[in-house]
């Protein structure tokens, strides 16, 4: 698969996409392709990172708590700070 690095507008290769959709993993190994020469992997952060359209990645891809805001309803929360 291959992301955008924002910083730099390159298209990068990414080598393991278990590090990508985990998200838990903050960096992903992928190789720049840049210039003619293939370059070395490296890593990069996942929040430097953007689809080739220029779209973020899903929350889900990097944030390991993406689902805690959906199961606290404000309900649940009022009667926390009550309490």
């Amino acid at each position: 698969m291959f992301l955008m690095h924002k910083p730099t507008g390159d298209l990068i290769e990414i080598l393991s996409l278990d590090q990508l959709f985990n998200p838990c993993v903050t960096e992903v190994t992928g190789v720049d392709h840049f210039g003619e020469e293939m370059q070395e992997p490296e890593s990069y952060q996942k929040t430097e990172l953007a689809f080739p359209s220029g779209e973020s990645l899903p929350r889900c891809w990097l944030d390991a708590h993406y689902r805690d805001a959906q199961h606290s309803s404000p309900q649940k929360q009022l009667s926390h700070s009550n309490g």
